[in-house]
């Protein structure tokens, strides 16, 4: 998006120009008499407050201020823009002393009634100043941006239209400040001081105005900021500069130094609208704007150009662009932002660096965020949710992108939610001491007072002022006192005392109000009824009482001073109804709607419905005639042009009305007015007027010009006056306006009966400007009414309101006011005569701008029931009350009257209210009505048809029935009986498509449902690990229950790995294959180089050497070896000097102390043994023991993880237990079956009872209940419908879902039965089949058994007898061993239970330990940052003091160093004078003479201080003394000449030394200075350190207290400890105390510890003594050993010296000597030598063969050439041939012929250029010999005759 540029200087004067335009300009403008008078007053005050000479731009006002005509304006204005643009010569120096820049006066101050706006009146007219006086306003526009302001603790400001409102929150008393200009007021800014207030204004070039506070003085002006309206400005930090944007068109940005009232920078800010401009608190050349769709940051920069304001566009980058409300700027230069979705943007350098939003993606608001605060270290944002947020600002500034998203999930420390319905917009904190409260902007309508302390002591959210949101549509006043009545599309209804000044109450609704109407007296006596129209269609009757008239109760809360309630509701329309009236007796009600409908109501009979008439358009105003006209009729207008007249309806009786199908009146005689625009006629008109007036004076002029002409000149006056009129004749008069109707009729506003069957019009659009008297034409009832088109009979012109037409009128009692509001939000007042129905008097009118200009329409306007006071309602939000003029003004307070409640109104039911907005209206029920009806009479038909089928069903059976009892071979077939096969088929096809049908229809409702299914799974399932499961014992009553448990919480899933247990992150991982990527290319990279490398290395060892490179690397060989030996002995050397080193900086000084004694000296004193009470008040909090809130949220979550395990646990072991149930009834099931099939082959008696197969309790298996089948479904939906027939719903649908749930697990469970028991019958057939080999006996013939038989068959019996006694013992045992792990299993588990009940009040202690320690967060916080900072500052400087010390160090060495180069120069050049040298001295004076030298450009600066600091210095060597003992001598001689016979060498070398010297000294001073500063840069920062030790303890002491206090208050926490009766220690005479809070509790493990402790000191304490005696001792033996090896140490030192005398001849320094080497210089030049040599020598060969090869070149050209010179040779004996044959033939043909032949010249002049030719070539070929011959002549080719070439 491309923004303009920062303006250059040609864009400034063109800004400048621009300004001047527009003074110009608005001089020129309607207002310019106000403007003037505004611009003398300040040319009136300027002495006092400019001093003299001063240039101001009030100056360049002054051409309009003084010119009194509009041409000399126009004149100023051009010259002054051409000036702009030329280049001013430049003044002289008079002129430019005289010139000398006035300022304004810090007590000058600009006259209030000089500025504000006034009221217009019509010239020359009686109509006071003061007709209408404001006296209160209702309203608030809670919609415009920033609309409330904070001057005191209990006075706020707020813009209302052309009001700036001061309202006192205590006393709730207003006062008021006007608009300058009349336009309107942008916005409005406080002084950070709030000693200012800045009131930005709006119009063409409006102005900013500053006021003093509370003298309420204006103080200051700026001009020419924008073109129309300002829409923000802002203070810097420190109030001395102002920041203002303008709204559309321009967007200007301008930032002013406000006190000299001049503008320092401008631009433009943005294309799009601009909502917000603010400083960045820390840094005034920093800003920020934002808007529609940008947010763009500046920054004040000096360019070369001067001062410039550059922007830059903040870039969404994948973000969607959003308006930006809110902002914030962060102290590092980072701002935070708000988004149109409710997420938080963090911008840093111009770029969206991360998006914060809430956890699970939830936005930070639920909409936009509407502005941002930074309070006390924390961000505060306000969104249009209702919600206020606190965030952790550390969390925030630190906040970076984690993942491609962008988004940074982040929580708030605290959030309050205002209210339901609220949509906070701006926010202020007032200025109490010791409390939070702010006051907030609700665009809801209302101001809050809100709490943001979050303590326990917080008050919840209080709204102190309650008004109406958006346009109030409608109002009205009481007929019988000072109370009113409003609503608008806010749904509420709203009263007030008027006169009082007061609110009484408001009533909400479902829908928003329309149309409002006082009930007359006639119907309600005392004015205690309203009547209201909502935007639904409805229409409701309100009772208004006075509460405290009603019977008192016992117990009953405050009464207040008014209360309304429901009398009656009706809805007569589809729409909105936009009007409401009452006839003038009280009879009839008729409502008017946007449905096109009037309806009426006799009210006598309680509203009862008479009928309806439709309109051809919307209905906006309703009328009734007045008293005064013979007939009852109502005016009906319409907003598309048509106006209605209706008589008064006739009223029928009830039994005529219950036939009537509809309340349509069709026979109602309507008088119908279709308006036609006429406006151009009367435009037309008017212009033939003005021409006709102006044809007439200029015939009264040339009369008199004929006249004076006659007069002077006599005759030749008729032929000038004949050319003038030709000249006349020649003009040609403009065209007449053409006649313009527009295609759309224009919208009627509003308008009032004047006579019978004559009305007044007010028009918007095209046709304002006039009010159009009409009159209703005869009736035609054969014309079509939408086709007609009806002129006005006559109008009045309406001055100024060509554009802004009037919305509403409304009369005084005697009509001699008519009071009219405006489109653009003013109240005009026309003063009529007595009677004047015609308007013919409307001439005369009072103006005045109240409400907002551009979108303050007044929607309503009324005068109390006595004509002393005005109301109007505007869209802009306000009501504003109005005392009328009156020369009988009432002196006492006058106040509403609430009427009295009727007899027994509290008794009254309230009637039903309509809330649905889609319920049927009067005329729609009675057509539903009349529909039922006919359905009914339709579905008894059906019945019938219906009866006549089933008929014909059964007789077809019966033939069916007797078709079948027929023999098979004379039975029709069953396609015999269908008429035709074709029907059959189609019948079969149209249900299939039904049933597609059907599907498809219940297909959303199937998704819905499986929609709603997967929701609740989620919500109440899919939490949910385990559910209650109880498990039963089966012969007894003991039974066991699961936990039911949810998924673990986020405290468990807070605990983190520690970093030894943490598993490398995915960066570092990266990070490690990355490495070891790279090294493994490195490797390969290297291997497979290497063939490349070996096939070279291999080519060059297979060719053979030559004798020269093997003595090269013979000799470099050497070389290495000899450097390499120096090298190694040398690192030797500083390897054994780094060791010693080492070891002697390892020597402890005399008072050091071993580290490890000193920690373990620590430990001790801290752990101690002692058991040190938390209640102590010395108590000091060991550094591992400190808690915090994210620790103790460590713990919690730690505590429900085990918990959750432990839970978890025991969960697995009972569904084990429930399991092994099952089995075991498995198993039961089959022994039963196989006990069964014993018992068939025993005797009865035999037979013992076989036990009862145990059942499984649904409770055991509660996930069976959520399985299903299509016959659960059924019957659930047959439980259903049962539900739906029954009347109770409510016991009904509990046992519905009693059942269904049973349903559900008595189906599932049933067929789960089923299987087992088929498993196990299965089983036990098995079983049975295996282990009991059962006879089958074949059915023979009975006979009787053998004895054999018949001892099997005992033998059988006893076996089955066993077998049965067996298995009934083995389900005996089964049953017995499942009780008892179900009891054992149930003993654990209620151990378990203990333990978790202890959890869980353990957890409760810890949430509330984590509640408080929140609350310390932020101090602790804010304390440990103080202490971390001064701890990290104190290291910085101590590792400065160390670096400090270590370059002194540094610099002391260097010092040595130079005087040790000193005293080395001294000696060398006494060394080269030698001894007995007669110039000795004079040479010493040379060297030693102080000169000055031209120091470099660096240090000229500093040559006088160097001087001083060495004539100052203590520190000169001796030599330097001796130098200044010598120094009166110095001019004694002269040292620019060296003196005869003195070694001229020496007296060079002593210059030269001189000039070493002078060096070596300056760098001396240097050393020194830099030591200097050193010095006082270690004692500066040893200074400091001290100062921030001192802070350092000072914040570590007051975090210990704080810690203190936070252990005090985690101290009076109530902990739970359960103790048994043996564990109470705590006895007074052998009885437990009844109060215990004296006692400590104690573990018996810390206890014994502390008693161990004693005896373990005592042991230490030996063991201390003992090692203590030993180190003494062994500190002894250290010392002798020492001084034994000091003395093996210098014996050796003896030794050495000795060896080396004896040696060497003197002692010498054997670390030289050993890294003494070859001259690494000359062997590389030796080497390099030999390697030239040999390179020489291959050079030498070179040429050598080049010589060789040229010869043998040499040869072969020579020898070409001799045989060219043998052919030539053959050519001349050829042509010498030639030659004499030619002579002969001539001498034998001359005589024949008298001259010479043509062919023959011809031939001979060829033959002669063929001579010469080779003769050329013969000379060439010579030259070429001759160059040949000589060694390296340069070869040419042979010169070509051109003709050869041919």
């Amino acid at each position: 998006m491309k923004e303009p540029d920062d303006q250059d200087a040609d864009g400034e004067k063109s800004d400048r120009s621009k300004s001047d335009r527009r003074q110009s300009h608005s001089s020129r403008s309607p207002s310019g008499t106000a403007v003037r008078e505004d611009h003398k007053s300040i040319d009136n005050t300027i002495g006092e407050g400019f001093t003299e000479g001063e240039e101001s731009y009030i100056e360049d006002d002054e051409s309009y201020v003084e010119g009194s005509s509009s041409s000399l304006q126009d004149d100023y204005a051009e010259s002054l823009e051409e000036s702009r643009y030329m280049e001013t010569p430049a003044p002289d120096a008079e002129e430019a002393e005289e010139e000398v820049k006035r300022k304004i006066s810090e007590s000058f101050f600009y006259d209030y009634m000089e500025l504000v706006s006034m009221p217009f009146v019509t010239p020359d007219s009686n109509i006071p100043l003061d007709l209408l006086t404001l006296v209160h306003s209702f309203g608030y526009d809670s919609r415009k941006r920033a609309n409330l302001k904070l001057l005191e603790s209990s006075i706020v400001m707020y813009i209302a239209g052309n009001q700036l409102i001061f309202l006192n929150l205590k006393t709730k008393e207003q006062s008021y400040l006007r608009s300058s200009s009349g336009v309107g007021i942008g916005v409005t800014g406080v002084h950070p001081d709030k000693t200012y207030f800045t009131v930005a204004e709006k119009g063409v070039f409006p102005k900013i105005i500053i006021y003093e506070y509370p003298s309420m003085r204006p103080y200051r002006i700026l001009q020419d900021g924008t073109d129309l309206a300002y829409a923000y400005v802002d203070f810097n930090f420190d109030g001395t500069l102002l920041a203002s944007v303008g709204g559309s068109p321009d967007h200007t940005l301008t930032i002013w130094n406000w006190k000299e009232e001049k503008p320092i920078l401008r631009t433009k800010a943005f294309s799009q609208e601009v909502f917000k401009v603010t400083f960045n608190p820390e840094d005034d050349e920093q800003l920020t704007t934002s808007g529609s769709g940008h947010i763009k940051f500046w920054q004040m920069a000096l360019t070369f150009t001067g001062l410039k304001l550059q922007g830059s566009l903040g870039r969404f980058g994948k973000t969607a662009t959003t308006d930006i409300e809110g902002y914030m700027e962060l102290p590092d230069g980072k701002v935070l932002s708000g988004s149109e979705w409710g997420n938080m943007l963090l911008w840093e350098g111009g770029h969206i660096k991360v998006e914060l939003s809430r956890a699970a993606g939830k936005p930070c608001h639920q909409g936009p965020i509407n502005q941002i605060m930074l309070d006390e270290g924390e961000v505060i944002t306000i969104g249009s949710d209702g919600c206020v947020r606190i965030w952790d600002f550390e969390t925030i500034d630190t906040a970076d992108v984690i993942d491609e998203t962008g988004l940074l999930e982040i929580e708030p420390i605290n959030e309050l939610q205002v209210d339901k319905n609220v949509k906070l917009f701006s926010m202020i904190k007032m200025n109490e001491v010791g409390n939070n409260f702010w006051l907030a902007q609700d665009s809801n309508g209302a101001i809050w007072k809100l709490d943001l302390s979050f303590s326990n002591i917080t008050q919840d959210p209080e709204c102190l002022f309650s008004f109406h949101s958006g346009a109030i549509e409608a109002l009205a006043v009481s007929p019988v006192t000072y109370l009113m009545a409003t609503t608008g599309l806010d749904c509420s209804i709203r009263c007030y005392d008027f006169a009082g000044k007061t609110p009484l109450l408001q009533m909400k609704f479902k829908q928003g109000g329309t149309a409002l109407a006082w009930v007359p007296r006639l119907i309600s006596y005392g004015g205690a009824q309203i009547t209201a129209g909502f935007e639904d269609g409805v229409v409701r009757i309100l009772e208004l009482y006075d509460p405290k008239g009603l019977t008192v109760f016992v117990g009953r809360k405050k009464v207040s001073d008014a209360d309304i309630r429901l009398k009656q509701v009706f809805k007569p329309h589809t729409a909105a109804v936009t009007a409401l009236a009452y006839d003038c007796d009280g009879e009839v009600l008729a409502t008017g709607s946007k449905d096109k409908t009037v309806f009426f109501f006799e009210v006598e009979r309680g509203y009862k419905p008479i009928g309806y008439i439709t309109t051809p358009g919307p209905v906006c105003q309703l009328t009734w005639s007045s008293s005064s006209h013979p007939e009852s009729t109502l005016l009906i207008i319409c907003e598309d042009g048509y106006v209605l007249e209706a008589p008064f309806p006739a009223i029928k009786e009830d039994k005529e009305d219950r036939d009537v199908v509809s309340y349509e009146i069709k026979d109602m005689c309507l008088k119908y007015f279709h308006f036609t625009s006429v406006k151009s006629k009367i435009l037309r008109l008017i212009e033939i007027e003005r021409r006709k007036k102006q044809k007439e004076l200029k015939e009264k002029e040339k009369q008199e010009r004929r006249k004076r002409l006659e007069t002077a000149m006599g005759e030749d006056a008729e032929e000038e006056l004949q050319e003038e009129e030709e000249e006349e004749e020649e003009e040609e008069e403009e065209p007449l306006p053409e006649i313009f109707v527009p295609s759309t009729p224009c919208h009627i506003l509003c308008g009032f009966y004047s006579e019978p069957g004559k009305f007044w019009l007010s028009l918007g659009g095209y046709d304002s400007g006039f009010l159009y008297h009409c009159e209703f034409p005869p009736d035609d009832k054969s014309s079509d009414n939408t086709v007609r088109k009806d002129e006005p009979f006559d109008f009045r012109l309406l001055e100024d309101t060509e554009d802004n037409p009037i919305t509403t009128i409304t009369f005084s009692i005697n009509r001699e006011m008519m009071f009219c509001g405006m489109q653009n939000g003013a109240i005009r007042v026309y003063i009529l005569s007595k009677n004047d129905s015609s308007l013919t008097s409307m001439e005369d009118y009072w103006q005045y701008n109240v409400h907002d200009n551009n979108y303050g329409r007044v929607n309503a306007i009324s005068t109390s029931f006595d004509d002393r006071f005005l109301v109007t309602a505007g869209a802009d939000s306000n009501i504003f009350v109005f005392n009328i003029f009156s020369e009988f003004e009432l002196k006492k307070v006058v106040k509403a009257k609430v009427p009295s409640p009727r007899f027994g109104i509290e008794t009254e039911p309230i009637p039903e209210d309509i809330e649905d907005p889609k319920a049927y209206s009067i005329e729609n029920a009675r057509r539903k009505r009349e529909h039922d009806k006919l359905m009914k009479k339709v579905e008894e038909i059906k019945a019938g048809k219906r009866e006549q089928i089933k008929a014909l069903r059964n007789q077809l059976q019966k033939l069916l029935q007797m078709n079948e009892e027929l023999p098979k071979h004379m039975q029709f077939k069953r396609t015999d009986f269908d008429l035709d096969s074709k029907i059959r088929a189609e019948i079969g096809k149209k249900t299939a498509n039904k049933i597609q049908r059907v599907e498809k229809e219940l297909a959303w409702e199937k998704e819905k449902h499986q929609v709603s299914l997967k929701k609740l799974q989620n919500r109440f399932r899919h939490s949910l690990e385990n559910d209650i499961i109880v498990v039963h014992a089966i012969q007894s009553d003991h039974k066991i229950s699961s936990y039911r448990l949810v998924k673990p919480s986020k405290y468990s899933k807070t605990k983190r790995a520690s970093q030894s247990e943490r598993r490398p992150s995915k960066f570092e991982r990266f990070e490690k294959e990355g490495t070891g990527r790279k090294d493994s290319q490195r490797d390969t990279g290297g291997s497979i180089s290497v063939p490349e490398e070996s096939v070279i290395e291999k080519g060059k060892k297979f060719r053979p050497k030559t004798l020269s490179e093997i003595m090269v690397e013979n000799q470099i060989e050497k070389t290495r070896k000899l450097i390499l030996k120096a090298e190694r002995a040398q690192i030797k050397i500083q390897q054994r000097k780094k060791e010693w080193e080492e070891l002697y900086k390892s020597k402890p000084d005399d008072g050091y102390e071993d580290p490890k004694d000193v920690q373990a000296i620590k430990e001790a004193q801290l752990f101690m043994g002692d058991f040190n009470l938390k209640t102590a008040s010395d108590y000091k909090i060991p550094e591992h023991m400190r808690i915090n809130a994210a620790k103790k949220e460590e713990e919690l979550g730690y505590l429900d993880s085990m918990a959750y395990s432990k839970k978890m646990h025991m969960n697995k072991s009972i569904i084990s237990l429930r399991d092994l149930k099952v089995a075991v009834i498995e198993e039961i099931q089959c022994l039963v079956q196989e006990l069964k099939n014993i018992q068939s082959t025993l005797p009865i008696f035999k037979h013992l009872p076989i036990p009862q197969v145990p059942q499984i309790y649904p409770e055991e298996v509660p996930e069976k209940r959520f399985q299903y089948d299509d016959e659960t479904l059924l019957a659930f939906k047959q439980q259903q419908q049962v539900k739906s027939q029954d009347g109770k719903a409510h016991q009904v649908g509990q046992t519905a879902f009693a059942g269904s749930a049973g349903g559900f697990l008595r189906l599932s469970s049933g067929k789960e039965g089923d299987l087992t028991t088929r498993d196990s019958l299965s089983r036990a057939s098995k079983a049975s089949a295996f282990s009991l080999d059962l006879p089958k006996f074949i059915e023979f013939e009975k006979a009787d058994p053998t004895d054999v038989e018949l001892e099997i068959m005992k033998r059988e019996e006893i076996k089955h007898v066993y077998m049965q006694q067996y298995l009934i013992n083995r389900i005996k045992e089964l049953i017995v061993t499942f009780d008892a792990e179900l009891r054992l299993l149930r003993h654990q588990k209620l151990k378990l239970d203990t333990q978790m009940k202890l959890s869980d009040l353990h957890h409760v202690t810890l949430f509330q330990e984590m509640l408080l320690l929140k609350n310390f967060e932020k101090q602790e916080n804010i304390l440990q940052e103080r202490v971390n900072s001064l701890d990290k500052e104190e290291q910085d400087m101590q590792w400065k003091i160390n670096e400090t010390l270590k370059e002194m160090e540094e610099k002391k060495n260097e010092v040595a160093k130079l005087q040790d180069q000193e005293k080395a120069l001294y000696a060398g050049f006494q060394t080269a004078l030698g001894e007995n040298n007669k110039f000795a001295n004079f040479l010493m004076k040379v060297l030693k003479k102080r000169i000055k030298r031209v120091k470099k450009k660096e240090v000229e600066g500093d040559v006088d201080e160097e001087e001083e600091s060495e004539e100052s210095s203590e520190e000169e060597s001796s030599l330097e003394s001796d130098e200044d003992e010598s120094g009166s001598e110095d001019e004694v001689f002269d040292d620019s000449i060296c003196p005869t016979n003195c070694d001229i060498g020496l007296f060079e070398l002593a210059l030269q030394l001189r000039e070493k010297r002078l060096d070596i000294e300056e760098a001396l001073v240097e050393e020194k200075k830099m030591i200097d500063n050193l010095k006082k840069e270690h004692d500066t920062l040893s200074k400091k350190v001290k100062i921030v030790a001192t802070n350092l303890n000072a914040a570590e002491e007051a975090l210990e207290a704080y810690q203190r206090e936070k252990q005090q208050r985690l101290n009076e926490l109530l902990v739970v400890i359960p103790l048994k009766l043996h564990q109470i220690e705590y006895v007074l005479y052998g009885e437990i105390p009844s109060d215990l809070s004296g006692s400590l509790v104690f573990s018996n493990r810390s206890l014994g510890r502390l008693q161990e402790r004693i005896v373990q000191l005592h042991e230490e304490n030996s063991k201390q003594q003992k090692l203590n005696k030993e180190c003494r001792e062994r500190r002894k033996q250290l010392i002798r050993e020492k001084r034994e090896m000091a003395k093996t140490i210098q014996k050796m030192e003896e030794t050495v010296s000795q060896l080396m005398i004896s040696k060497f001849g003197r002692v010498i320094n054997l670390e030289a000597l050993q890294t003494l080497s070859v001259n690494t210089t000359l062997e590389e030049l030796k080497i390099k030598k030999l390697r030239k040599e040999l390179s020489n020598v291959k050079e030498m060969k070179m040429w050598e063969e080049k010589i060789a090869q040229v010869r043998w070149e040499l040869m072969m050209k020579t020898k070409e050439h001799t045989k060219k010179l043998h052919q030539m040779n053959d050519l001349c004996i050829e042509k010498q041939r030639l030659d004499s044959r030619l002579n002969t033939l001539q001498n034998q043909q001359g005589n024949a012929f008298q001259g010479p032949r043509k062919a023959d010249i011809e031939a001979r002049e060829r033959v002669t250029e063929l001579i010469q030719v080779q003769a050329e070539r013969i000379q060439a070929l010579k030259e070429e010999i001759a160059l040949l011959r000589k060694k390296g002549g340069l070869l040419l080719p042979p010169i070509h005759h051109p003709q050869e070439n041919e």
